[in-house]
């Protein structure tokens, strides 16, 4: 049998660009990013201009975080159904802090990011503890949050939401850092972007260069064979886990400061959404394979297709239908390259 590495791509005496790049989880979300923007820049004027490309790309960013994030954690063969749900809890800490307790609001940023990793902490440590799925515990943590966002809300202010920290001391420096942006041709494009990209890179980095993207990879292969070959199984599932916390804090933190408040059910049902773009992007659902920037690109994906549909003036109501048929042919397509590798 051909040797593999921790990856399980073959180790070949020779590589061709071809067959190297049919190797790449990500080939099949390049395909499609290109046929789709194809498409769409020819049914619209609207998609190939600055302003279509910047609607596009807002879609993405926050999107894009999420699901690179659970990329990894796919990779490491768990799930998180929190994360949507943290991304509100993240949010109205620190609105909460801001509004109640009248704190800096950079103060109730960092609480908010000591909360959310803390809940990234205890849904690993479960996980490994009991060995429980990571679906089941994170299910479970999914309705604590949502009960704990809504209740503790309504407790405190009577209503589901929570606004006016633009009114909170350093408002101004943590929208510049978190939620500005710039206009070009009419687009507005947003700092959230950079963000994306900034996340995408050290991702990528951490899995293709690191020890513990060897770990990862290895963990998501197989547990049992990687706590045999020395691998600290219990610790990279806790970091990932925490790993996926801490995009969910970035993005709450990003939505709190742009929309100026926070609903108590935000982000509720956009756990799947992560999960489809990170599928999208070349990761299999049963771990062991996939990238951090397939799982950008499959977020950019969405966000075309979204997008798309509405400058074509479709009917928005058919795109879970497209979204669907999107993740199925993904996991076809996933599985079909790493039987061929």
């Amino acid at each position: 049998m051909a040797a593999t590495t921790a990856r399980g791509v073959p180790v070949t005496r020779a590589r061709g660009p071809v067959v190297r790049a049919l190797a790449r989880p990500e080939l099949g979300a390049v395909i499609a990013a290109v046929l789709i923007a194809g498409f769409f820049a020819t049914r619209t004027d609207q998609f190939a201009t600055a302003a279509g490309l910047a609607n596009v790309l807002d879609v993405t960013a926050t999107l894009g975080i999420m699901a690179v994030a659970v990329a990894l954690l796919l990779i490491g063969g768990e799930f998180d159904l929190s994360a949507g749900a943290l991304t509100a809890s993240t949010g109205l800490v620190t609105a909460l802090l801001v509004n109640r307790l009248e704190v800096n609001i950079w103060e109730g940023i960092v609480w908010s990011l000591v909360f959310a990793l803390a809940v990234g902490f205890v849904n690993g440590l479960v996980v490994t503890l009991t060995r429980l799925p990571g679906f089941i515990v994170t299910l479970g943590t999914l309705f604590a949050l949502t009960g704990a966002n809504v209740g503790v809300t309504k407790l405190l202010t009577d209503t589901v939401r929570v606004g006016a920290v633009d009114e909170a001391a350093g408002y101004d420096s943590a929208r510049a850092v978190f939620a500005s942006s710039v206009t070009v041709e009419q687009g507005e494009f947003r700092v959230a972007i950079l963000w994306w990209l900034g996340v995408t890179v050290v991702a990528t980095g951490l899995l293709v260069r690191t020890k513990f993207g060897n770990w990862i990879f290895g963990v998501g292969g197989g547990a049992a064979s990687a706590r045999s070959a020395g691998v600290p199984v219990r610790r990279t599932k806790i970091l990932l886990f925490m790993g996926t916390a801490t995009a969910a804090w970035l993005v709450g933190t990003i939505s709190l400061l742009r929309l100026t408040s926070v609903q108590a059910d935000a982000g509720l049902g956009e756990e799947f959404t992560y999960i489809i773009a990170a599928v999208i992007g070349g990761c299999l659902i049963t771990g062991g394979a996939g990238s951090a920037w397939g799982a950008a690109l499959g977020a950019l994906i969405y966000g075309m297709t979204q997008q798309g549909i509405v400058f074509a003036q479709w009917d928005s109501d058919w795109f879970p239908l497209v979204l669907g048929g999107m993740l199925l042919a993904a996991v076809f397509i996933n599985t079909l390259f790493v039987r061929r590798r």
